[in-house]
């Protein structure tokens, strides 16, 4: 989630500013919906997750996901900001039912005595997931421009607004193949989880 979310945090500025003419100050409020709608979800969904468990709600949360990845990346030059808020509104939806019920799930297979070890790694693992998705969206975004253009483009001046969006749309949908690739074994874990369920009734 954290390679995915990544790449949205370094490709959608450069989108709504240089591709649908934003100012800066306008581009900030528009992205803010993604932390606002997060902030307010992910309390939530921790709640909830003490109630339901946390298998269905990171499954969901990586669907999500996976459906405003898409949508960024059918985004064009003629896209409105109301579609482009949309999408990113899902991503923080979609981060927000995820990232809690997934910490707890974490921590509730921990012992107690390993917690701050455990809280060390996971967040140590945050970081290289956003430090591993800055260098995917840059370089699949500039190969990508690259290739499109016939040489080397090393900068974003030097892009049409075509190379740019042909790059970001390769970008979101690898951003999009991860969190399918997450959604396959959160899927598997929470049918694996069901199965031992159903078989621990039966016996008993």
């Amino acid at each position: 989630m954290f390679v995915s979310n990544a790449c949205f945090n370094i490709i959608a500025p450069f989108y709504v500013q240089d591709i649908i003419g934003l100012t800066p100050s306008q581009a900030g409020l528009l992205m803010m919906l993604f932390p606002i709608v997060m902030v307010v979800v992910a309390p939530l969904s921790g709640a909830l997750s003490d109630k339901i468990g946390s298998e269905l709600l990171t499954f969901f949360g990586l669907l999500v996901l996976i459906a405003a990845q898409l949508g960024m990346a059918a985004l064009g030059q003629d896209s409105s900001i109301a579609l482009a808020g949309t999408w990113m509104a899902l991503l923080g939806l979609g981060s927000g039912l995820f990232q809690s019920p997934n910490n707890s799930l974490i921590m509730s297979k921990v012992p107690k005595t390993q917690l701050g070890i455990a809280g060390s790694i996971n967040a140590l693992t945050r970081n290289i997931g956003m430090v591993a998705g800055i260098t995917l969206a840059t370089t699949t975004l500039f190969g990508v421009m690259s290739v499109k253009a016939g040489r080397r483009v090393q900068d974003f001046g030097s892009a049409s607004p075509d190379l740019f969006l042909a790059g970001m749309r390769v970008v979101f949908l690898t951003a999009s193949v991860i969190c399918m690739t997450g959604a396959l074994l959160t899927g598997w874990r929470l049918w694996s989880a069901r199965r031992s369920a159903r078989a621990k009734t039966l016996n008993a």
